[in-house]
């Protein structure tokens, strides 16, 4: 296979990989009773919290009116809760609930530990160039969500 062919490959990998995702956010969701935009918000206080809506809209690059929603519609699911800063009693903070802990450790860990298993198969050099590709992946998605954010007119 020549390089071309191989990064051809790749690309499509990562197509279907990013299918995949998707999907998994997906069944995620209507599991919980959730849309996707609840889903990405719970997901950064899972993994960030406890986080105020402004973080949380930066995060999730949301308005912050449709953050206050999600935040509104992820309290009411259970899954999130507000509390006031002890530092600062201006602040409100977001905050997971058990529920969601209890979600984090039956539906997102399994995930993590599947995921580790697998690459368990590699070595210390195998591992270094996986995790260099996907912090470079990372980085071009990045610059391109950028370009298309900041590109005021449509593709042809």
């Amino acid at each position: 296979m020549s390089k071309d062919d191989r990064v051809d490959d790749i690309a499509m990998q990562l197509r279907l990989l990013q299918q995949c995702f998707d999907a998994f956010d997906e069944a995620v969701a209507a599991r919980l009773g959730l849309n996707r935009t609840d889903l990405r918000c719970l997901d950064v206080v899972l993994g960030s919290g406890p986080l105020s809506a402004g973080e949380i809209s930066a995060a999730v690059k949301l308005s912050p009116a449709a953050t206050t929603t999600a935040i509104d519609r992820l309290e009411r699911a259970g899954y999130a809760s507000r509390t006031r800063d002890h530092d600062n009693r201006r602040r409100v903070l977001v905050t997971a609930t058990d529920a969601a802990r209890t979600v984090e450790a039956e539906i997102f860990r399994p995930v993590g530990q599947a995921g580790a298993q697998a690459l368990s198969r590699y070595n210390e050099n195998q591992l270094a160039v996986i995790l260099d590709f996907l912090q470079t992946a990372r980085r071009v998605q990045q610059a391109q969500t950028t370009r298309l954010t900041t590109t005021t007119s449509p593709p042809d």
